[in-house]
């Protein structure tokens, strides 16, 4: 179960993902416009933390998200439950944490307590880390495998899941992960332009199915002959 009740996820590879990492690429999908899916990289990395001030930021963070949407879709209730929380997880962690600043944040979430049908088109807050407004140009390469994902579900772009439990991004995330240190860099030049560049995305995405099957099968290949 989610911080906003609904159903939870994963990072891919079932290792947590690195919390700046996650952090910058849910700020990043969040000033890009994609509010709700802001909160896929801070859940992934939120759900293996017990306690501390980055599970309390990353909660505050994914209830915020949730509050937005909550608002802009006409879910009033949802919007003040999740305004209120997201303003209580966030209350103790000072002006800044990892970067982030903070104070925005807590306004937009008061504002959308007290009256959310108000200010259900006002435009939420530009979130800021160390004062640079994070967009999806700014992101290292663990940042943008750890956003991709979400993405892709965001745009409409992402594959059926595999026997695995894989979707088609989450594989090419891996898969990135694979060649570093290798000298490829197939998989993170497709996920990087995939990220940067909106009006190719269904190339690209296309282009990144080709790369992930053939790369399945090949290991089917070698399975196949032990």
């Amino acid at each position: 179960m989610t911080a906003d009740g609904t159903g939870g996820s994963t990072g891919s590879e079932g290792v947590p993902p690195d919390v700046d990492a996650a952090l910058r690429a849910g700020v990043a999908l969040f000033n890009e416009g994609h509010w709700l899916a802001a909160h896929e990289p801070w859940e992934a990395a939120w759900l293996p933390l017990d306690g501390g001030a980055d599970e309390r930021l990353l909660h505050g963070l994914i209830q915020f998200a949730a509050a937005t949407h909550h608002a802009r879709s006409g879910n009033y209730a949802g919007a003040v439950g999740c305004g209120v929380g997201a303003a209580g997880y966030l209350d103790d962690l000072g002006p800044t944490r990892r970067g982030l600043a903070l104070a925005p944040i807590r306004r937009w979430c008061r504002r959308l307590a007290a009256d959310p049908e108000r200010i259900e088109r006002a435009r939420p807050p530009t979130l800021r880390i160390d004062g640079v407004a994070v967009g999806f140009d700014d992101l290292d390469f663990e940042a943008t495998l750890a956003l991709a994902p979400a993405l892709a579900a965001t745009v409409g772009v992402d594959a059926a899941r595999d026997p695995d439990g894989d979707g088609l991004f989450e594989a090419a995330a891996r898969l990135a992960r694979e060649e570093r240190g290798t000298g490829r860099t197939r998989f993170a030049e497709l996920l990087f332009a995939f990220v940067r560049t909106p009006d190719a995305r269904p190339q690209i995405a296309a282009r990144l199915a080709d790369h992930v099957e053939r790369e399945r099968r090949k290991r089917r290949d070698v399975d196949d002959l032990f």
